[in-house]
Parts: structure tokens; C-alpha cells; sequence
């Protein structure tokens, strides 16, 4: 099981942003975030939201860089994907 986060794709607010989940559970992806100073009030549902500026510190501290769409396969298959309405 791991930690993932996937390229800084996505801007916000003049920034480029990653995603970060876990394939084991919700209380790994917590602490993790907790190492790299994200507050649990950012976790969105099923990820955090992470910084270009933070990613290599993440991947320093064991996140494994992966692709956004495997990301998400692994996050559905871990049954941690958050379901959002249409």
C-alpha cells in the first residue's frame, strides 16, 4: 500500500497543484499530510490538494509519484474513492 501524488497539473490562485490520496486509508493519508504541515480542514473528501512547492518533500518523505489516472484506479480499487454527485 502507498502513498501517491501525481503531477502538478491543476492551477489555482497562481499556483500548480497535485494531488495526493492513499491506497490504504484515510488515517495514512492524515498523518502524512500532517509530516508536510497540511492541515486536515484541506482534505477534499478523498485527497489533499498539494503545492508544486511541496511535492518533492512529499516524494522525499516515501509518496510515490504516479499518474493521475492511475492514481484514481488505485484510489477506486482501495474503495476510497469519494463519490460525487452530478
Amino acid at each position: 500500500m502507498a502513498l501517491l501524488i501525481d503531477k502538478p497539473l491543476w492551477q489555482f490562485r497562481g499556483e500548480k497543484w497535485s494531488h495526493l490520496v492513499s491506497d490504504e486509508s484515510y488515517d495514512e493519508l492524515h498523518d502524512f499530510a500532517k509530516k508536510l504541515g497540511i492541515p486536515r480542514r484541506a482534505f477534499q473528501g478523498d485527497h489533499y490538494d498539494i503545492p508544486e512547492r511541496l511535492r518533492d518533500r512529499a516524494i522525499e518523505l516515501g509518496a510515490v509519484p504516479t499518474e493521475s489516472r492511475e492514481l484514481v484506479k488505485r484510489l477506486r480499487k482501495a474503495g476510497l474513492r469519494k463519490k460525487y454527485k452530478n
